[in-house]
């Protein structure tokens, strides 16, 4: 899917996020399909989001195992940004990694049910917080490159969550519920971080509010997966993060089924 962010009448209320589906003459607009029935089917085809090859299984998310082993999207510091050596001119692929993880990066702390704390290219910002399902997000430091936001990451992972509970994500309502935490949690920031990496920190900042097309939640929630259950239809809830939510409490993620070939029907 993809997402972006749209002012509302009064910005300072907060962004409207808006998904589309890519098709063959470009993207679907998800908004005005919200209450439709939404019908989604694996063809049973899984094709490497790497290589392209047609594989029986994946490893990793969305890769074949050749991939996994050697493709630079597959690196050990796409989890954990410290390890990164793009700024030394090495990693799997120099070029991918230079044009990827050698341009500057953000750390942030966003709120997605709790406080959380995460690091971004700043191309990736809002992208990576809409995704998460962030409904507040702020940016504290910017950094050249991947590896040194990962070390400030680190330092503050003893103190904070670097983790969403995707229950709590889709069950919470609103922004204005965690804007005392994340304004606490960037003052404690500057407390508890290194002090060797408190030059790069930024000056507190606006947070910045995000509003999801899911105007209600279903009380009970159950994850399904395309694997065990191929095919799913129902009336399409709503959406938030990379989870389709569906009225009957069913929620699909997304991002977990990257490389999967689906039917999508509607009605």
């Amino acid at each position: 899917m993809k997402a972006w962010l749209e002012a509302g009448p009064d910005p300072g209320n907060g962004h409207q996020v808006h998904y589309a589906w890519p098709q063959a003459d470009g993207f679907l607009p998800l908004m005005d399909r919200l209450s439709a029935t939404l019908t989604l089917r694996f063809t049973g085809v899984r094709t490497c989001t790497a290589c392209g090859k047609r594989v029986k299984k994946f490893y990793g998310q969305g890769l074949c195992y050749p991939c996994l082993m050697n493709a630079p999207e597959a690196s050990p510091c796409i989890l954990r940004p410290e390890l990164c050596e793009a700024h030394l001119g090495r990693g799997r692929d120099v070029q991918w990694e230079r044009d990827h993880h050698g341009q500057e990066h953000v750390v942030y702390l966003s709120f997605t049910g709790g406080v959380k704390v995460g690091v971004t290219r700043s191309a990736q910002v809002p992208v990576r917080w809409i995704d998460q399902g962030a409904v507040l997000a702020v940016p504290i430091a910017r950094v050249p490159y991947r590896q040194l936001a990962g070390a400030i990451e680190v330092d503050l992972k003893q103190h904070f969550a670097d983790r969403t509970d995707w229950r709590k994500m889709l069950l919470l309502s609103g922004p204005t519920s965690g804007e005392g935490a994340l304004h606490a949690a960037w003052t404690r920031v500057a407390e508890v971080l290194d002090p060797a990496l408190r030059d790069y920190l930024l000056p507190s900042g606006p947070l910045v509010h995000m509003h999801y097309p899911l105007p209600s939640v279903p009380p009970k929630l159950v994850s399904v997966q395309l694997e065990k259950l191929p095919e799913i239809s129902g009336k399409l809830q709503g959406i938030k993060g990379q989870y389709l939510v569906w009225a009957d409490g069913r929620v699909l993620n997304v991002r977990n089924h990257i490389g999967y070939h689906v039917e999508i029907g509607w009605s």
